[in-house]
């Protein structure tokens, strides 16, 4: 048989995948491990897609989507974000993952380099590497309270480095870019003349803080940057976590002016279009009533704080969560120096399972992701089985 080319075989395997799908074959686990949305999706949405189904609008759409649905992502960008957006920026891709590999395949050559969150999303460096690219991890860490820092980026730019992906709210993390490092971030891509791939997927999820999107700070933004001559964010966005939606893969790129021929024409060499009832039921989750988001807001709130609160009790170290519905918790007093296999004996042995932080880079040895998303009752049970550091 001939082989695969190296770049395909090397693409790491998702831990997250590996523990969640092991944890789904183990009776009576309590899954903590994936970031799946517990709410039933709002009646009007669910009926907006089976009206597609029944007038049989199944056919093809355009590349870049049908016009109502890049006009309601491309209001709701515009008012979250707080810039004026065109429906003719807005690409609808099927999910996140797919609209970063859209982006990173219009961006990359052979051997480009990407600079990516470590810890951070395990995709980020499996797509990158799959492009041909080379992932080039920057450092997160409890120092710095896992912000990127500039002086760590400046250090890894070279003549090959072409991305910039950025990741507020964080997943992982649930960490959340300020306004001022934001602007600064963008303010470094424009100075080494990088793109800027902002990950957006749990912008409607922040806690007492604002999001704040780098495409505020490009060029054409209401507080663009002095070095901002012309724009270079790209923005990716879901309907995923904000309305529950992870099984029908749909999502939105926003573009700079100009790279809508070249979208469309890797769109067609990849997945031509997205479903047409996916798009229907996005535009009335997007323009109609928003019970869903607040009530999700409301609940991954109180199971961070119900969370937090088992964790201050056990005296187990975390990462005050402002964003997304992660938390990012320390058990290096438990897993040994491997906490890959220490979430599988973990899973195995008190029946919970947990992402082990090394999905997420090299960087999160030692370090777990708890999922907030689910039942409290299950949180809190599960969570009150962790190991408890010596009180010695």
């Amino acid at each position: 048989m001939p082989s695969a080319p190296a770049h395909v075989v090397n693409v790491p395997v998702n831990q997250i995948r590996e523990i969640t799908q092991a944890a789904w074959a183990t009776p009576d686990a309590i899954v903590l491990s994936i970031g799946e949305p517990a709410f039933p999706v709002a009646r009007h949405v669910l009926e907006a897609g089976m009206a597609a189904l029944d007038r049989d609008d199944t056919n093809y759409t355009p590349n870049a989507g049908i016009a109502p649905a890049r006009a309601a992502f491309a209001e709701r960008f515009s008012r979250q974000a707080g810039v004026d957006d065109d429906p003719s920026r807005v690409f609808v891709v099927a999910g996140a993952q797919q609209g970063l590999h859209l982006a990173l395949s219009t961006l990359l050559g052979a051997g480009d380099e990407v600079l990516l969150p470590d810890p951070g999303y395990p995709t980020f460096a499996m797509t990158v590497g799959l492009l041909g690219g080379v992932p080039v991890p920057y450092p997160l860490v409890p120092e710095h309270d896992f912000q990127p820092r500039i002086e760590d980026l400046r250090e890894l730019v070279t003549d090959r480095t072409k991305v910039l992906l950025l990741n507020s709210p964080s997943n992982p993390l649930g960490s959340v870019f300020d306004h001022d490092l934001t602007r600064e971030l963008v303010r470094f891509a424009h100075e080494q003349d990088l793109w800027v791939l902002s990950d957006e997927c749990y912008e409607a999820f922040t806690y007492d803080v604002p999001h704040v999107s780098p495409a505020r700070f490009d060029a054409g933004g209401p507080e663009a940057v002095p070095e901002a001559h012309e724009p270079r964010v790209i923005t990716s966005l879901t309907l995923s976590k904000t309305y529950g939606l992870t099984g029908l893969r749909i999502g939105a790129l926003v573009t700079p002016p100009g790279m809508e021929p070249l979208l469309s024409n890797i769109m067609e060499a990849t997945v031509s279009c997205v479903s047409a009832a996916s798009q229907y039921a996005a535009v009335a989750a997007l323009t109609g009533p928003q019970d869903y988001v607040s009530t999700a807001l409301r609940h991954y709130r109180a199971n961070r704080d119900a969370a937090t609160a088992v964790l201050d009790d056990l005296a187990i170290g975390y990462l005050d969560a402002r964003g997304a519905f992660y938390l990012w918790a320390d058990l290096s007093h438990a897993t040994g120096g491997d906490v890959r296999a220490w979430t599988r004996s973990f899973l195995a042995d008190r029946g919970v399972a947990l992402a082990p932080g090394t999905a997420f880079g090299a960087r999160g040895e030692g370090w777990v992701r708890i999922a907030l998303c689910g039942r409290a009752e299950d949180l809190v049970e599960g969570l009150s089985r962790l190991p408890a550091p010596s009180r010695t």
